[in-house]
């Protein structure tokens, strides 16, 4: 089912997630808006959740920087990526995936906000980068968007768990497609969730987004 219901989406998803009951978590802070697979009415189901990932960040900026701008959509990202000359004319109406890179040069050209990224070779060097991504929640407590190439399938993380003995990123996934009606439907098809670093694919590279940017 493809609906577009843009004006009643569903906001701060993860917060009806259960926290894990040892260690220290931190997460983002401030509004957000859940972006999916076909929200909009438009049906990019198998390719644009990288563009999902990106329009759940951009609402988090308009919604805590108190901005009139409307969420782009994804032609408007096509066209401001083919603008920046990143990409060719013929991108514009294809269905090429984006990820963290593109996410970065689109929040920058749109909002003015700069973005670090993060380079992590494979899922298992996963575990070197967890004080980076706490520093990040700490200091600015923006979503990141996460991206790979075996695991391309994009993830926003809006939160970490560093347990005595595992450590575990809170997902929220954009693949799902329908409305969603409830927080509590995410949670129990796995929608959002936490992933222990453990479950991340060894054989892929991930590039993280963290966009610099503060709510104050």
């Amino acid at each position: 089912m493809v609906v577009d219901y843009t004006n009643s989406l569903l906001r701060n998803v993860h917060e009806s997630l259960p926290t894990c009951d040892t260690g220290e978590t931190v997460t983002i802070r401030g509004n957000y808006e859940y972006w999916h697979y076909g929200c909009d009415g438009f049906n990019d189901r198998g390719w644009g959740c990288g563009y999902r990932t990106l329009q759940t960040i951009c609402s988090w900026i308009i919604i805590n920087k108190n901005l009139t701008k409307r969420v782009p959509t994804l032609r408007v990202i096509q066209e401001a990526l083919v603008a920046m000359e990143d990409k060719e004319e013929s991108f514009v109406g294809s269905r090429d995936w984006i990820g963290s890179f593109e996410v970065c040069l689109i929040l920058d050209y749109f909002y003015d906000v700069p973005c670090k990224i993060v380079h992590v070779t494979s899922g298992k060097e996963l575990i070197k980068y967890i004080e980076i991504i706490k520093r990040h929640f700490e200091e600015f407590g923006s979503p990141i968007m996460m991206g790979g190439d075996k695991d391309c399938s994009s993830k926003c993380i809006v939160g970490l768990n560093i347990g005595s003995k595992e450590t575990d990123l809170l997902i929220v996934d954009p693949h799902f497609i329908g409305k969603a009606m409830t927080p509590e439907i995410l949670k129990n098809d796995h929608w959002v969730k936490w992933q222990n670093i453990k479950d991340f694919v060894d054989s892929s590279f991930y590039n993280l987004c963290l966009p610099q940017i503060k709510v104050t």
